[in-house]
């Protein structure tokens, strides 16, 4: 599992962006198929969906909230905006997502005070979307968000972030 973490890790790239002091921290990338026509494709349907956490206690994630399935309403909500339709047979889409968590994650952080600077752990969480053609099986779309984990956070900026994450991803799809 660490291994699959790893390597959704190496997909990201930070960029700079306009970003609320809540979403400061979340980096957006997208890349897409430059053959893939948009526009063509009308309706969706989901592969599923991949968690790489439990938080039990709440400590990174909001007791009760089920950031799965926030992640999955905000990008029903993104595909409609779309004009796309969720169907259960023929799709001419289907979509997929992965979230996941490094607690061990470091950085190099600055003491305000001392200026010195030291490694210390921060804890990154990543979402990965994939769009996946399905006539040919080939991927013709990732958005990917990296962001640190903020902890005690209440379910109203969880959702602030996470929504931040997919608008910023969806904003990324080429319009053809």
């Amino acid at each position: 599992m660490k291994t699959y973490f790893a390597f959704l890790l190496t997909l990201f790239v930070l960029l700079a962006g306009c970003a609320t002091s809540v979403t400061k921290d979340i980096s957006v990338k997208a890349e897409a198929d430059p053959k893939a026509r948009f526009s063509g494709y009308k309706t969706y349907a989901w592969l599923g969906s991949a968690r790489i956490i439990e938080d039990a206690d709440g400590t990174w994630e909001p007791p009760k909230y089920d950031a799965d399935a926030e992640v999955k309403f905000l990008i029903n909500s993104k595909l409609r905006d779309r004009g796309m339709e969720e169907v259960t047979s023929n799709p001419d889409l289907v979509v997929a997502f992965a979230l996941g968590v490094d607690m061990d994650a470091l950085k190099l952080k600055e003491d305000p005070k001392s200026k010195i600077k030291s490694l210390e752990n921060v804890p990154q969480g990543a979402l990965v979307v994939i769009l996946v053609d399905a006539a040919s099986g080939y991927v013709i779309w990732v958005g990917e968000a990296e962001a640190e984990l903020q902890k005690n956070m209440d379910d109203k900026i969880a959702t602030e972030r996470l929504k931040y994450a997919i608008t910023e991803m969806f904003k990324r799809i080429p319009s053809d």
